[in-house]
């Protein structure tokens, strides 16, 4: 892989610190009671009603109140506690019983209904449909408990394989091999930005950044989120000065360009996104997109793209075309992007840098200080979870193939996540192989008599922890120890499964969940349950319309035509990410975001990196983190408002 430029400018961000702290103490512990039982709910709130591009801004509002706090009391937060404010903020997230809610819709779906699927998802996730606890809109019925507890069996495996193999694997790499992981100081740079002293944000330019970034915030997030959440309270109809999630165009253009989804996305963080984005990444991204433009009207001319007709909209338009050709098609692009990986790595091993690593003594003498465990104890923990999630698979799906679960967690895991993880440590990119899970399933059902569905739904042992080697980069570049890390974990982990339990319900008990209180849940999650309960008819008998949408020819044309056009961006010299953004851009997507991504990443380089040089890479990642913090501020106090409120309504009935 030839020396980039813009890679390079990456790499040469933050250089790694020599001193490490933990950063645990009684700030973390309040931290996480806050985060469990007041940040959670504001995220799992806007995560249902605009979608998980708010994500990161329950970050940046716990640690600028911590910040604030703290200020107040005559102290400042060191860079390592707020690194473990913004990663236990991080684990609230993801909060484990979102999926429930997800699962109570999944079983009384008309996408379900529509494909005859009802009766063959287990109970085991969800109760069936027409369960007493689904009209009460309750999980504390005895038909959740077993789904409830194997939720928690996994989070806890989960949180124990977090320091597994993920974590052997970012010693060798790391350590051993010295990868520069060119994506990793993008992550650290924004937490970074609210760990100066007083003086030293006087004197800096990273608290300023950040307070312009949170006041667009503040300004935008008013219009966005608060404005239709309060006239919604007051009014019949709340007031939308901006559409969300999108502006529907698709029957507007579709004479001029038929079969293809058209919209325009006005979230102004996309714009930030594109600014911190690596710049050719986009670009081709952009590239991509274009060409899926100019092919959806003659596929459709040529009756490929037959599903499609006059009058859909974005996501009929999605599903549509993903069935006739665009699956079968992203398939063989994720196939040659995969390939290409695995040939670099192969490749990197017989060039120069095989020649320059350091001696594998280095897994067993890591820099003092970090906090490291035992790479052995890493190992065993892998070992284990990896048995762990057999047990349970073996336990919920009797008769599949135990053969397969092993061959999932001891052969195929460690293979892929060996080969993400240099990928991510060279060009900072993901190395995925589409429709592997997928696959063995099928071949369990054609060879060995398995026909069901409920190994969709178990926790096999089929991970990729090559990423989770970017997340522990970046806390070596905080300076924080892992120790600390391990701690804030132990300490994280009860309060966010109780306080996700409790909020999960508070929720659906406000409205069911989609309805029109949850505008992006009601938008787009029956096109993601069509796509989920599709794939899951191949293992059924009779004639799978998983099988009618899967074309071998188009496949085969997307591996080819994705290895051809790598190659020849490659030969002539072009960047490494914009190669990679215009094999991802081709596959079928929602394009409405791309035109505030793409003006951001041209802005971002021809206007700012003009006037403020290489400085502006370092600007960028602290703007967003400012904007996302903004959006946060009004975003929580929109919640607050409509779940007061709400709450107050059903109390008077």
């Amino acid at each position: 892989m030839h020396n980039d430029k813009e890679l390079q400018e990456y790499r040469d961000l933050l250089k790694t610190p020599t001193h490490f702290e933990e950063g645990f103490d009684w700030k973390t512990i309040v931290g996480a009671v806050f985060i469990g039982f007041l940040m959670m709910p504001g995220s799992m709130y806007l995560q249902l009603v605009i979608g998980q591009g708010i994500g990161p801004a329950a970050r940046w509002v716990t640690i600028i109140l911590f910040a604030e706090i703290a200020k107040r009391s005559y102290t400042e937060l060191k860079q390592q506690e707020i690194f473990l404010l913004y990663y236990m903020a991080g684990a609230a997230l993801a909060s484990p019983f979102s999926g429930l809610l997800w699962q109570q819709y999944l079983v009384q779906s008309d996408a379900a209904r529509m494909l005859g699927l009802t009766e063959y998802i287990p109970t085991w996730i969800a109760p069936a449909a027409g369960s007493e606890s689904l009209l009460e809109r309750t999980f504390f019925h005895r038909d959740w408990l077993i789904p409830i507890l194997l939720l928690v069996g996994a989070q806890i495996v989960q949180r124990i394989d977090h320091f597994g193999l993920g974590y052997a694997l970012y010693r060798i790499t790391s350590d051993v091999e010295k990868l520069p992981f060119p994506m990793a100081p993008v992550g650290a740079l924004g937490t970074m930005a609210l760990a100066e002293s007083t003086e030293e944000k006087q004197a800096s330019w990273k608290w300023r950044v950040f307070s312009v970034g949170g006041v667009i915030g503040l300004a935008f997030g008013s219009v966005y989120v608060l404005l239709p959440a309060v006239s919604g309270l007051i009014f019949t109809e709340p007031i939308r000065l901006i559409p969300i999630p999108w502006i529907e165009l698709t029957p507007y253009t579709e004479k001029i360009l038929p079969a293809v989804a058209t919209g325009i996305q006005f979230d102004l963080g996309l714009f930030f996104i594109g600014m911190v984005l690596p710049f050719w990444a986009v670009i081709g991204g952009l590239i991509g997109i274009i060409i899926t433009f100019m092919a959806n009207p003659v596929l459709y001319e040529h009756g490929i793209l037959h599903r499609w007709h006059p009058g859909m909209e974005t996501v009929e338009t999605v599903f549509a075309n993903n069935f006739d050709f665009y699956m079968s098609f992203s398939i063989g692009l994720g196939l040659a992007i995969g390939f290409i990986g695995i040939y670099y790595v192969v490749k990197s091993f017989r060039g120069e840098h095989a020649k320059q690593r350091e001696s594998w003594s280095k897994l067993f003498q890591p820099p003092e200080g970090r906090g490291d465990i035992n790479f052995w104890v890493s190992i065993a923990i892998y070992v284990f979870s990896t048995l762990a999630y057999v047990g349970m698979s073996l336990l919920l799906v009797p008769n599949f193939p135990w053969i397969f679960f092993l061959l999932y967690g001891f052969i195929y895991t460690p293979v892929i996540s060996y080969i993400t993880a240099r990928m991510e440590g060279i060009a900072g990119q993901f190395v995925s192989l589409p429709l592997v899970r997928e696959a063995s399933f099928i071949a369990g059902a054609k060879f060995f008599g398995y026909q069901g569905i409920e190994i969709w739904y178990a926790p096999i042992p089929i991970h990729n922890y090559g990423e989770a080697t970017v997340h522990f980069r970046e806390i070596e570049l905080t300076g924080t120890s892992i120790r600390g890390i391990i701690k804030a974990e132990l300490v994280v982990f009860p309060v966010v499964m109780v306080a996700s339990l409790l909020f999960s319900q508070f929720i659906w008990q406000l409205a069911p969940i989609p309805s029109s209180s949850y505008p992006y849940a009601q938008e787009l999650w029956h096109l993601q349950a069509l796509n989920t309960l599709l794939m899951q008819t191949s293992t059924l008998e009779g004639n799978s319309l998983f099988f009618q949408a899967l074309s071998a020819p188009i496949v085969t044309g997307g591996i080819g035509l994705g290895l051809v056009l790598y190659a020849v961006l490659n030969t002539l010299g072009l960047p490494v990410l914009l190669v990679y953004g215009v094999v991802r851009g081709l596959g079928q997507s929602t394009p409405h975001g791309f035109i505030l991504e793409v003006a951001g990443a041209l802005i971002g380089r021809y206007f700012f990196q003009k006037k403020y040089g290489a400085m502006w890479r370092q600007y960028a990642p602290v703007l967003l983190a400012g904007f996302s913090c903004g959006m946060g501020l009004t975003g929580m106090f929109a919640m607050g408002c409509t779940l007061i409120l709400k709450s107050l309504g059903k109390m008077a009935y």
